[in-house]
């Protein structure tokens, strides 16, 4: 169940040492996991809806908890890099747009069906300067556990700015790299355009940013 594919997830270039919180105050450790644990139970149950509820109805109860827990204007504004200051409002507009659509889909595609699996969010938190490190992990019932950590930075509440497959490989640092060939032109239509593209088709062209 949990496969390559679902080892896609969304970031700030980690520097510094990182060390574990082992003296946090529950509450604040608390705090920062919440929005992690707001996303991963909705989506154990939109694995438990599986394929039987239509894509769109499952894209429309998961964006509020996506909404909530990334900030998702920093992880575009961090994946696309200086290009982005050179780009007019209209064209930030439309990319939010389709890179928000982009994410809600991928999420929705990859956790369609359910078998057993559990999320664990793991008790201690990382310190990588202002921002903090959620460890956690997909432990499917048969095989090895999928470990995810998220970097969460504070902007109207602790949100997620990164993810970090097997805690180390930056989802935003791979997308920057595929979204810099994409901007290659000098302006954002090309990345618009795959974005949409792969809303369409991993929606089965239902989603349409």
């Amino acid at each position: 169940m949990i496969a390559a594919s679902r080892r896609f997830v969304i970031g700030l270039a980690l520097a510094g040492t990182m060390l574990p919180i082992l003296g946090a105050r529950a509450e604040d450790a608390s705090a920062v996991q919440a929005p992690i644990q707001a996303l991963y139970t909705a989506l154990e149950q939109l694995m438990k809806q599986g394929q039987g509820t239509p894509f769109p109805q499952r894209f429309e109860a998961l964006a509020p908890v996506i909404d909530r827990a990334y900030d998702l204007d920093t992880v575009l504004r961090v994946s696309v890099g200086a290009r982005w200051a050179t780009l007019d409002d209209a064209a930030k507009k439309a990319l939010f747009t389709a890179f928000r659509s982009f994410t809600i889909a991928t999420y929705v595609a990859n956790f369609d069906s359910y078998d057993g699996e559990r999320f664990e969010i793991l008790p201690n938190l990382r310190a990588s300067g202002s921002d903090e490190i959620v460890a956690s992990r997909i432990v499917p019932a048969k095989g090895d556990p999928v470990r995810i950590d998220y970097v969460m930075h504070q902007n109207n509440g602790w949100r997620i700015v990164d993810v970090l497959l097997e805690g180390t490989i930056s989802r935003v640092a791979v997308q920057r790299s595929d979204f810099r060939n994409l901007l290659a032109s000098g302006d954002a239509e090309a990345l618009i355009a795959s974005l949409q593209r792969k809303t369409a088709d991993l929606s089965g062209g239902t989603i349409r940013s």
